[in-house]
C-alpha cells in the first residue's frame, strides 16, 4: 500500500500555493520566513523589506546573509527568526537539523511547524523543478546554485509530464505570482540536491520554524 499523501498543515494545493509570490534577488529565504510567518501567526512580514533590514544589519557587523543582497545559509535563517522573534515579539523559533527523506513528511500535519529545506547543485547538475503537473522545468539552468523552499506536500501518486514524471515532493517556491499549482520534484532529483554537501550547510539541511506560544 502506497503511503497517504500529505500537505502542509492538510491544506490542499491551491491553499498553499497561494503563498508563492516571485522572488526578486537572492531573497528565497526571506520569503520562505514570510510565509512561515503568515501560515503559523497570521502575521505579515514584506520578503524585500525584510532582506532591505538584514542588509543594513550586516553593514553594521550583524551577519545574517553572506553578503548585502547575497546568500542566507539555513543556520543564518535561524539567526533571522530568532531576531524577529526578538525585535518583533513574535512568539515563534527556529532549529537547524540535518534531516533524512523517511521523516521528513512527518513534519507536515504539525500545525505549529513550517519545514524550510535547502537544496544545493553544482554547474550543469541543476535538478528539474515543476509547476504544477506540468513538464515546464523552472530550474532550466547550467549554473551552480542553492535555493531554500517550503516542503508544502509529500504524495507517491503525484505525477508530472502527463505521467512520464513521478514527483511526490511539493514545495512552496517562490517563482511564480498568482499560481493554484505547487512545484514539485522527482524523488531521485530531490534526494541528490538535498544531500549535497557545501562548507557550512551540510547535507540535507532543514530549518524547523515552530510557533512557540498560541498567537
Amino acid at each position: 500500500m502506497s503511503p497517504t499523501p500529505k500537505t502542509l498543515h492538510m491544506k490542499s494545493e491551491p491553499e498553499l500555493a497561494i503563498h508563492q509570490t516571485r522572488q526578486v534577488g537572492n531573497t528565497c529565504s526571506f520569503h520562505a520566513i514570510a510565509v512561515s510567518s503568515r501560515m503559523l501567526l497570521n502575521y505579515t512580514l514584506d520578503p524585500m523589506t525584510l532582506s532591505e533590514e538584514v542588509n543594513r544589519l550586516w553593514r553594521r557587523g550583524r551577519f545574517m546573509r553572506v553578503a548585502p543582497d547575497w546568500a542566507v545559509t539555513p543556520r543564518m535563517q535561524v539567526r533571522i527568526v530568532r531576531y524577529l522573534a526578538q525585535t518583533h515579539g513574535l512568539p515563534f523559533s527556529a532549529s537547524y537539523h540535518h534531516g533524512d527523506p523517511q521523516t521528513l513528511p512527518e513534519f507536515l500535519s504539525d500545525l505549529t511547524r513550517v519545514p524550510i529545506i535547502t537544496i544545493i547543485w553544482p554547474w550543469r547538475q541543476a535538478p528539474p523543478i515543476y509547476l504544477g503537473s506540468t513538464s515546464l522545468n523552472f530550474n532550466d539552468t547550467r549554473s551552480a546554485g542553492a535555493h531554500s523552499m517550503i516542503l508544502a506536500a509529500y504524495d507517491p501518486q503525484h505525477s508530472n509530464a502527463g505521467g512520464q514524471l513521478i514527483t511526490p515532493w511539493g514545495f512552496i517556491n517562490p517563482w511564480k505570482d498568482n499560481s493554484t499549482q505547487l512545484f514539485w520534484m522527482t524523488d531521485e532529483d530531490f534526494r541528490r540536491a538535498w544531500r549535497f554537501w557545501l562548507p557550512g550547510v551540510g547535507r540535507n539541511s532543514l530549518v524547523i520554524i515552530q510557533q512557540t506560544i498560541e498567537w
